[in-house]
């Protein structure tokens, strides 16, 4: 029988320390820190591991952790929201977000061209630039082939990006699929929605990749999901496992409970119900905003991997943001 025990701080204390100090302190700790555990186990186990979060997870400065933790092989596949992949160009692209307030007048940010997440940012005038940063790409994919699944198409995408914090560069370049099956719920479906009017041949085809992400893994392989937040992004990775006989592993972190009965709200205990987690599996399910329980979660299973050598190790990489008319050269070549 486990006991509660007093967490103390001591001078050069590593976030795995820390974390490992949760599992006796109490309430969302205790998750937490087993959340971790559950991640050491899917990475020492060589399981395949899903990794899904929603666009405002982008939006803040989780992106560029996300890029890292694809470069050092935590993630074997990705599932995002379309508003995650508008914003990790306009990011690579050199957009800057802001930082405001939860009770901002958002009458008056409206007549300032200032849209608002939460607490953060972003101008109209961001959105605008990423049209005039996509058309070229479409144009480039569309002189390529006329038919693309999503996955194929965002892959191109993240080659013509220079940015290593970037999720779509890192992605790319590490052989990592990024799914969006919502790929039209956006700026960038509009966009895609406008090229198509002029080309009408040109066609992004989410049911082909709906085949690709089934192939990803297979019923025989082992199977781990970070679901962080919920939405459709959550749901099409662990439906994935589902039709491949369940996940082994699973965590979920999000600030949604489960009486709501939506995705977001809905445990790794009720997906076992559905058969999309396995009865015998290990699993998580974290009560509590991303931007701070995952850090701390993923830190201190990295910090443990890294100790036994079981990181893969990071290409050295020139970080840059790419530039408007570097990106036309980029994209002419």
């Amino acid at each position: 029988m486990k006991t509660v025990s007093d967490f103390k701080w001591k001078k050069g204390m590593k976030v795995k320390e820390m974390v490992e100090g949760f599992q006796n302190l109490g309430f969302q700790s205790i998750e937490l820190s087993k959340a971790s555990d559950v991640i050491v186990k899917m990475k020492k186990n060589s399981a395949k591991i899903f990794l899904t979060f929603t666009s405002n997870m982008v939006t803040s400065g989780l992106r560029g952790f996300f890029a890292q933790i694809i470069s050092l092989g935590m993630a074997d596949v990705i599932v995002t929201t379309v508003g995650g992949i508008e914003e990790d160009i306009m990011k690579a692209t050199g957009e800057k977000f802001i930082i405001g307030k939860f009770d901002s007048d958002d009458v008056e940010l409206h007549e300032q061209g200032i849209n608002r997440i939460g607490n953060l940012f972003i101008k109209n005038e961001s959105y605008m630039n990423f049209e005039d940063r996509i058309m070229p790409i479409l144009n480039k994919l569309y002189a390529k082939q006329k038919r693309w699944g999503v996955s194929d198409l965002l892959r191109e995408i993240g080659l013509m990006l220079n940015d290593e914090n970037s999720i779509l560069y890192q992605a790319a370049r590490n052989e990592v699929p990024i799914f969006c099956p919502a790929i039209t719920d956006g700026a960038f479906g509009f966009h895609l929605y406008l090229f198509q009017q002029k080309h009408k041949d040109f066609v992004v085809d989410v049911v082909q990749d709906f085949g690709n992400i089934l192939f990803t893994t297979s019923f025989d392989e082992k199977k781990g999901v970070i679901a962080l937040g919920g939405s459709v992004s959550k749901h099409h990775a662990i439906l994935c496992t589902l039709l491949h006989g369940g996940a082994e592993y699973a965590v979920y972190i999000t600030t949604a409970h489960k009486t709501s009965g939506s995705m977001s709200g809905a445990t790794t205990d009720e997906a076992k119900s559905w058969g999309k987690v396995k009865d015998d599996s290990d699993v998580a399910t974290v009560i509590g905003d991303v931007t701070v329980m995952f850090p701390l979660a993923m830190i201190k299973a990295l910090e443990q991997l890294d100790e036994e050598g079981l990181l893969k190790p990071q290409k050295k990489q020139m970080m840059k943001r790419i530039s408007l008319e570097e990106l036309k050269k980029n994209v002419k070549s």
